[in-house]
């Protein structure tokens, strides 16, 4: 309940900055019963960090079902272990399963299939399901297949992974079944998981060569080893204690009568989930202390990829079998893979389960909280297990070798073996119980205080007697004697337990809420317990815990330092590192002096040595921290520091339980309302203060909450109660100042005739009198809780047992209510310096009025007050107190800030004469309502907002009718001013009075500026008006006017800087880049991709000749794209490997000139030795910028002058945080365009001074006008990737929709049949007119034969800001200028035209074009080539080239200048309504557009996706060699073979082809002379084969299919009665295989197992290669061996060239082979037939020939008696 310091709030996968959800690494949620989720407690932190926003949190954020997305592309096999089989890869989340195509006789088959799994489950359970990914050998309709081998991991080691995914990866297969036979084979896949809300970057996909090393690339997570080696999880289960009754007592009653006896109704038996196996031990019959000793023993890979073991205590039952409790085993937290690390050991110790209440009831509404879902309500049971990991010697003989799970029996174990047993005693005070929920009724309330079973009144354990193994449940009822004072007294006349308050009827408080009206009397419990003694544990876990709340309190200090804008928070940061790292050593000191204790396991003591060593490494590292902090790298020192802050936590979190959580039960006429858990480590006392828990002896607030699925959603949003409740707990004999923490001034007040025992109730005798004053300013970004988007607020403060309310604010949600609330006469018992320090919590809601019915809530924060004790003076440092912003939360969802501030001043002996005045603004009456004094208010002065209003777009219709005379209606800090109304707003929905202004007083300090308010009303006939929707701006900070400095004004002054363009010379110089301010006059190098002729001509001597000098008319515009995606990954690459250039990568704009990179990534990372060597000259291509994201996202959404504000209607969505709401489509109702400027009043009079200063336009100067416009769009779509399928193949078959206002494209007849990554290479023409069309819509939809078409995604754009955007995004800038070719010019302006109209905008001279190549523009010169040549190869003077450099270094020009955008690509993700936030496939697009009234632009580019080209590969296999021999010759016993070779392209299995067969090979020497002959289609710029065909008999068209050029060769053993055998294979990549040895002799396996040593030849560039390669396969063990050796010549032809010269197949003709020469002995068969057959029987077949012959004979003589017998018989009876 308190923002979990243990966990990530569910909802915040995208929140991972936020200073307080630290677990990045640990996202999987731990599991409930190690946390205590729900002791609600306000952080009241030590005295020194005096913090006044307590972090509370209500709702809890577990077991709350999430949208998840787990997709997964199965890209190829390779080194699949078995001969010549049919592989399908099957993927399995849970009970889904996808397969993928089986592809034929081959060990490396290529799917590259897309599958996508849709969960709608708690985070809990999606992280556990278990991902598993197996290889199907020959599986059909009949068959289910041999599995080859199976990988498996769970979904949240995919989770916890950076981006939430593995990026083609190889997923190493293993046999279950057979453990002792090592890898089967690699599985190349992309695994991701997006939840909603995460955006997923698609990696850039690195060239096939890196990922080729399989090893370099499992697919395990960083920490893991790539060798996983097997092991065994022994579990052991001895016995549990403590468990609920499972029948009602009626039943145990009949069953008595039956039976005769009263046994206990509960068969218990445990089950074991581990990794996708479950386990289970024995049932023990009728018990509620079942005693097992077994152990589950489980074999998996270590270290296993599944996190999590779930150990569930069951009860057995003849219908259905039910949880009792359920704990999970995190492996991460009882291991520790250091090099000083230790295996997963965990106990014997005792678990502690939390589930469902204990009273049993036949139908259990918490069932769910019994499997491990959500938080426990009350203790279940305690379970002892201990667990073990033994490292598998696979290679030794008696190893079992399969993975099936055992159990198996275990001896006892001794008594004392978890630790002695001591008496522990719990102690606790309600000194308030307020807030509580009117619904609850006015029945009397008691709370109920339970620690494990003792306290429960259901089933109280007795003391335990020594000889017993524990006392946790020894259930001989005691008697219960009910005095007056609710006691239980034991035989020995010793105090033993009050576990319950007495029951005290509510006071009303308010509308809303109740309290208990405890004032002066206060009720005590006390529970005595006894536990095995395990302090040790808890109090280490104290000390971590207590160094990482005053770490995250620290570091809380920091950013608020830093968003407040205070100075040096450097300062602080040191303190924090400091005082870190003394901590961290006392940690070091106090964790060792541990005494010997009995019951420390194995796991304690690794534990201990590595927590120690551990904070020694972290006190060391945040020494040296500390030293290297200053004030510019202050926030990346935060983030290293959060790392700290995550693994104190994880370290903090103790896995062997000891003694169990404290649970108090808000009980109203015996009906359980509402609980809150407490945690024993927090309140367990020990004499060292570090080790103490943080609430022991302390005051706590507690909030109750309402138990299991009723604490979701609005319900839960409710506080049950609020206690202020003093909890001590310790050892009987330490418990001599159990009191000391409380308040002073009570008397104790003990039971009649219990002198001896604690005091059942405190009566204060001292008390003290506060005045509260309570300022709330303002709030903003509430909740909209009404339908027109808008609310009521109004704000209720609960302090105490008193509670006041704001007034109701209308229709706002930045309500300023500036009010001051006065609580007078407020009861605080205890000492004052007490209260000084730590002052009781207030309560703050924000409601919404409703005319009818009850206010609904929106939201609550919490706050302390700064205390001023009477003898105090009230003045700084302390007082009058700052405003200061809450976060105001709704369940977990933060729901909108409020400015307040709050002082409790004491009322001393003078009354309240002595306090200090309150003086509110003069100018302000509002009758009783007391405004916030003038110390605490901000300080105004008059600033002056000016408006520009542009326009209305995409208006939804309201209440049914169409919006049709719109206006906007500005108000900030009660001012405003209204647009001028739209007449028509289907005719022109833009506004026809530009600007407008208001003057209105302001705060000086910018953050606490007011939000701006827009609403959009709509005027209807006779005076009515309708809301249509509002937005409410709530930073003004972007759009202050701040001038510009005077240095810069008056730059034309200055000297000129000169800036050089030229052709990039022929080899790589280490250079570097110059940055330029507009002061310097540098002369920087600017490389322009011009083709220039001096290029080509320069190469070197040394340089290897050119492979191929690129022919422009071969280049089309997809060269372009392939040569811009490579210099895309290649900075992509560069980046990774020089993390520091990160941070320019973030901001958009890449390290300086991102994408001319013409200075390729390779040039960075090589050592300077390179300078030198001459790279290989890579044809210069022009190229484009490729982006990974919207064009919107690298320029800031165009918003450089003209602002999209989102208009919204009706009620937020409840579970939703107000930032998710703002993305919320429904709400959506239209936008609003125009922009703000804002300026202190009387302005510097420089800026009216410019000339052509428009009075009118205020400071919107120079903007265009906003009349209609028609205008060209030209869309092209390149293509789109991971689309989400659409029909129950897993496939889709997508077409391109396009709507542009009235107009709609449906290009449904050119659909690509079953494709998830279309190419669509399409260009659209649309006629539109801003700014009626604004906003294009890009679809992509799902061609149905039968029934409507899918929608599978749509993006949208907003064409107008990019229309009239400084950055020209019309038509993007090429990087050269060219009038012909693939890489013409687009644009109908020229790109002197551009510039020449650039300089008239931003009234500078016009450019100066000079001689030599020179043109000047502003103080910068820029140089370049002047010449340009046309179609025919003559060349012209053109100044084209200068203009276009200076238009790509635009944003180097002083004052005006802004990056214009350049051809590009843009990357969009495409969104589908009905799954919001979740990515449905990215498309590749951009557009262009050009206004009609210039000239018309020339034919659209031709991306049409490139047509393959064909090609023929010719084969010759010569001879082979050394081929192993497989039969025995039927003549002579030898060995001989029968060899034949087939081969094939890969994927065209059905083309394979074979040589005739050389006979009786008896050296596996085969002579064969024959030609395979493939044609296939290919293209070259993806290096993939293009193969078209129908899936099966019933698809209705070909599917297209893009498979690597793979040519696959095997050698097989002909026999002519049996299947062939197959021998060996070799697959070898036609654009990289090693170059073929020149002897037989020469060819070795390592051409195979070697490659990356071996010389690679590319056939597409070689195109004719003749060699040896080797044939090779898997032997018995699994190592690959050579099994023969092929002469083959490989030729490739261009589909022209090889109809120019045909040859013939085999040794046809035409240019037929000649025929081998092969020895005779071959045709032996042919020539003398008897002999052979002599030598078949007599050599080989001879035994078999008798015993079949032998056989006859018996048949015969069996079937002879079966005939003649009942003849015979007859006879014999008849006495024949």
């Amino acid at each position: 309940m308190k923002r979990n310091k243990h966990r990530a709030s569910k909802d915040d996968g995208k929140a991972q900055d936020e200073p307080a959800i630290l677990e990045t690494e640990d996202m999987r949620m731990p599991d409930p019963d190690t946390i205590s989720l729900a002791s609600v407690t306000a952080v009241t932190t030590n005295v020194s960090n005096k913090r006044s926003k307590p972090d509370i949190k209500i709702e809890p954020s577990a077991g709350r079902p999430m949208d998840f997305q787990v997709s997964v592309t199965v890209i190829e096999a390779r080194q699949l272990v078995g001969l010549n089989m049919d592989p399908v890869v099957c993927v399995e989340i849970g009970d889904d399963k996808k397969y993928t195509s089986m592809k034929e006789s081959t060990n490396c088959p290529y799917y590259n299939e897309y599958f996508v799994f849709d969960f709608h489950v708690p985070p809990d359970v999606m992280f556990d399901k278990i991902l598993k990914i197996s290889v199907i050998h020959s599986k059909n309709l009949l068959r289910s297949g041999t599995l080859v081998g199976s990988f498996k991991l769970d979904v949240g080691t995919i989770y916890s992974q950076p981006e939430h995914q593995f990026f083609h990866k190889w997923a190493t297969l293993c046999d279950p079944d057979d453990i002792t036979a090592g890898c089967k084979g690699y599985v190349k896949c992309d695994v991701a998981v997006v939840a909603k809300g995460d955006t997923i970057k698609t990696p850039h996909k690195a060239n096939e060569t890196d990922e080729d090393d399989i090893e370099g690339n499992l697919l395990i997570p960083e920490d893991v080893p790539a060798e996983r080696q097997w092991a065994r999880f022994y579990l052991k289960i001895y016995r549990a204690e403590g468990l609920p009754k499972m029948n009602t007592s009626i039943m145990a009653n009949v069953k008595k009568a039956f039976i005769g006896e009263n046994k206990d109704l509960v068969d218990p038996y445990v089950q074991v989930l581990f990794a996708g196996q479950k386990g289970k031990t024995s049932i023990q019959k009728s018990s509620y202390e079942p005693i097992w000793n077994e152990q589950i023993v489980f074999t998996e890979q270590f270290p296993p990829l599944c996190r999590r073991m779930k150990v569930q205590i069951r009860d057995s039952d003849k219908v259905n079998d039910v949880a009792i409790g359920t704990h999970f085993i995190d492996l991460r937290k009882i291991a520790n893979d250091g090099d000083k690390g230790f295996l997963p050991t965990l106990g014997p110790a005792w678990v502690n389960m939390y589930g469902s209440t204990r009273s049993y009831t036949l139908m259990d509404e918490y069932q769910d909280l019994n499997e491990g879902l959500g938080e426990g309500v009350s203790f279940r049971a305690r379970l002892l297990i201990s667990l073990a990991v033994e490292i598998l010697d696979t290679s030794s003989p008696d190893v079992m070798s399969s993975t099936e799970v055992q159990v198996e029996g275990i001896p006892n174990i001794s008594d004392n073996a978890t630790g002695k047993i001591e008496e522990f005693f719990l102690f606790g005070s309600f000194l308030e119980a307020t807030m509580i929920d009117r619904k609850i009724g006015d029945k009397p309330i008691n709370f109920e205080v339970t620690i494990g079973n003792y306290g429960s009144e259901l089933d109280t354990p007795t003391r335990p007697k020594t000889r017993k193994k524990k006392g946790d449940g020894d259930d001989e009822e005691s008697e219960l004697i009910h005095g007056s004072s609710d006691e239980e007294v034991d035989t020995d006349g010793e105090m033993m337990s009050v576990s319950t308050t007495p029951p005290m009827k509510p006071v009303i408080t308010d509308r809303n809420y109740f309290h208990l009206p405890y004032f002066e009397r206060k009720p005590c419990i006390y529970i005595k317990s006894w536990w095995q003694d395990q302090r040790r544990r808890l109090y280490n876990s104290n000390i971590m815990d207590n160094i990482a709340d005053k770490l995250e309190d620290g570091l809380n200090d920091v950013l608020e330092i830093i968003k407040t804008e205070k100075a040096y928070p450097e300062r602080r940061l040191r303190g924090v590192l400091e005082e870190l790292s003394i901590s961290c050593s006392t940690f070091v000191t106090l964790s060792n002096n541990d005494q010997n204790q009995t019951g420390k396991t194995k796991l304690d003591r690794e534990r201990l040595k590595s927590c120690m060593h551990e904070l020694e490494n972290m006190g060391q590292q945040a020494k040296t921290m500390r030293s290297q902090v200053k004030k510019s790298n202050v926030r990346d020192k935060i983030k290293l520091a959060q790392n700290f802050l995550q693994k104190l936590r994880f370290l903090s979190d103790e896995p062997q339980h000891s003694i169990p959580d404290i649970y108090i039960w808000m009980i109203s006429n015996n009906k359980r309302i509402a609980y809150a858990r407490v945690p024993s480590k927090d309140i367990l006392y020990s004499p060292v203060d570090e080790e103490r828990g943080k609430d022991c002896g302390k005051l706590q607030t507690i909030f109750f909450k309402l138990p299991g699925k009723k604490s979701f959603g609005p319900a839960g949003w409710t506080v049950q109660a609020k206690t202020e409740l003093y909890l001590w707990l310790g050892l009987t004999r330490q418990r001599k100042d159990y009191l000391s923490g409380l308040p002073n001034g009570f008397e104790e007040h003990k039971g009649s005739g219990m002198e001896s025992s604690p005091p059942i109730s405190l009566v204060y005798t001292m008390k003290q009198i506060f005045q509260l004053r309570v300022h709330m300013y303002q709030a903003r970004s509430l909740f909209a809780a009404d339908s027109t988007g808008l609310s009521d607020p109004f704000a209720r403060v609960f302090f105490s047992s008193h509670s006041q309310v704001t007034e109701i604010l209308n229709e706002t949600l930045c309500p300023t209510w500036d009010q001051l609330l006065v609580f007078d006469n407020v009861e605080l018992y205890g000492e004052a310096g007490e209260l000084r320090d730590d002052p009781p919590v207030i309560v703050i809601e924000v409601y919404d009025q409703d005319t009818v019915g009850k206010a609904d809530f929106m939201g609550r924060t919490f706050a302390k007050p700064i205390t001023k004790m009477s003898d105090e003076h009230y003045g700084p440092p302390r007082f009058p107190p700052q405003l200061e912003y809450y976060q105001i939360y709704r369940g977990n969802c933060t729901a909108g800030e409020m400015l307040a501030a709050f002082e409790l001043l004491q009322i001393g002996p003078g009354g309240k004469a002595d306090l200090p005045p309150i003086d509110g603004p003069a100018d302000i009456d509002r009758g009783p309502i007391l405004p916030v004094p003038i110390g605490i208010r901000p300080v105004l002065s008059k600033y002056r907002i000016e408006v520009l209003f542009w326009g209305l777009r995409d208006l939804k219709r309201v209440n049914l009718a169409q919006v049709d005379r719109p206006r906007v209606d500005i108000e900030c800090a009660g001012k405003g001013v209204q647009s001028s109304l739209i007449q028509n707003y289907k005719k022109n929905p833009n506004f026809s009075t530009l600007v407008k202004w208001f003057e209105v007083d302001l705060p000086e300090n910018e953050l606490l500026h007011p939000p701006l308010n827009i609403r959009v009303v709509d005027c209807r006939a006779f005076g009515r008006y309708t809301l249509v929707g509002s937005h409410a701006v709530t930073t003004l900070r972007k759009f202050i006017y701040r001038p510009a400095e005077k240095s810069v004004n008056n730059w034309s002054a200055m000297e000129e800087v000169v800036i050089h363009t030229e052709p990039e010379p022929s080899f790589k110089k280490m250079e570097t880049v110059v940055k330029l301010d507009s002061a310097s006059d540098a002369v920087v190098k600017v490389e322009d991709d011009e083709k220039g002729e001096k290029g080509k001509k320069k190469r070197k001597k040394g340089e290897e000749p050119e492979e191929e000098e690129l022919d422009e008319s071969m280049l089309d515009w997809w060269s372009k794209y392939f040569a811009s995606i490579d210099t895309l990954t290649e900075k992509l690459k560069a980046q990774e490997a020089e993390p520091e250039e990160k941070e320019d990568l973030e901001s958009g704009e890449g390290a300086g000139n991102s994408i001319n990179i013409k200075k390729r990534g390779k040039g960075k990372s090589k050592p300077a030795s390179a300078e030198a060597t001459p790279e290989k000259k890579k044809q210069k291509i022009g190229e484009l910028k490729v982006y990974n994201r919207e064009l919107e996202a690298e320029f800031g959404s165009f918003e450089d002058w003209l602002h999209t504000f989102n208009l919204y209607r009706g009620k937020c969505s409840d579970d939703a945080d107000v930032e998710q709401n703002a993305a919320d489509e429904d709400r959506l109702i239209g936008k609003f365009k125009g922009s703000m400027c804002i300026y202190k009043v009387p302005l510097s009079d420089d800026v009216s001074r410019e000339m052509s200063f428009d009075s009118s336009m205020g400071m919107f100067q120079n903007i265009p006008h906003n009349d209609p416009i028609n205008v060209l769009v030209r869309v092209y779509v390149v293509r789109a990737t991971d689309l989400h399928p659409a029909d129950i193949n897993g496939k889709a078959d997508p077409y391109i929709a396009i709507k542009l206002g009235k107009t709609e494209i449906k290009d449904k007849e050119n659909y690509i049949s079953k494709q998830l990554n279309p190419v669509f290479g399409k260009s659209f023409d649309i006629e539109a007119t801003l700014p009626m069309d604004s906003t294009l819509t890009v679809s992509i939809y799902d061609w149905d034969l039968v029934g409507t078409d899918d929608l599978i995604g749509e993006t949208k754009i907003d064409l107008e800001n990019r229309y009239y955007s400084k950055h020209r995004a019309t038509c993007g800038l090429s990087s050269s200028y060219a009038i012909h070719g693939y890489n013409v010019w687009r644009d109908p302006l020229k790109p002197t035209q551009i510039l020449a109209k650039l300089c008239k905008d931003s009234k500078m001279d016009s450019p100066q074009y000079g001689p030599g190549g020179r043109v000047k523009v502003a103080n910068r010169v820029y140089t370049g080539p002047t010449e340009i040549e046309d179609e025919n190869g003559l060349k012209k003077q053109t100044d084209e080239h200068l203009a276009l450099a200076v238009l790509n270094h635009w944003e180097d020009i002083p004052r005006t200048g802004c990056k214009l955008v350049s051809e590009h690509v843009e990357t969009r993700p495409l969104l589908n309504p009905d799954k919001p936030g979740i990515e449905q496939g990215r498309i590749e697009m951009w557009v262009d557009m050009f206004p009609k009234d210039m000239p018309a632009p020339g034919p659209a580019l031709d991306i049409s996706p490139r047509k393959p080209k064909k090609f023929e590969l010719r084969v010759i296999v010569w001879n082979t060699d050394e081929v192993v021999l497989e039969d025995d010759d039927i003549f002579t016993g030898e060995k001989s073979s029968d060899i034949f070779v087939r081969g094939w392209l890969k994927g065209q299995q059905e083309d394979k082809q074979d040589t005739d067969v050389h006979y009786h090979s008896l050296t596996g020497e085969g002579n064969f002379n024959w030609r395979f002959i493939y044609p296939f289609d290919y293209l070259q710029a993806e290096e993939k084969i293009v193969i078209s065909k129908k899936e099966s008999m019933f698809s209705w068209d070909e599917t297209e299919y893009k498979i690597p050029a793979r040519l696959n060769l095997q050698v097989w053993d002909a026999d002519h009665f049996s299947a062939d055998d197959f021998l060996g294979a070799i697959e070898l990549d036609l654009n990289r295989f090693p170059r073929g040895a020149k002897t037989a002799k020469q060819c070795s396996i390592d051409m195979v197992t070697n490659e990356q040593d071996m010389p690679m030849v590319n056939l597409f560039k070689q195109k004719r290669i003749k060699g040896w390669w080797p044939f090779v396969a898997r032997d018995e063990n699994d190592e690959l061996e050579i099994t023969g050796k092929v002469e083959a010549e490989l030729q490739l032809l261009t589909g022209e060239e090889a109809e120019k010269n045909p040859v013939g197949e085999g040794r046809n003709e035409p240019e037929p082979l000649e025929k081998p020469n092969r020895p005779d002995t071959t045709f032996l068969w042919f020539i003398s037939p008897l002999k052979a057959i002599r030598y078949l029987v007599c050599n080989q077949y001879k035994w078999l020939i008798i015993k079949i012959v032998v056989a006859l004979l018996l048949l015969a003589m069996l079937g002879l008696f079966l005939y003649s017998m009942p003849g015979y018989m007859v006879k014999k009876l008849l006495g024949a």
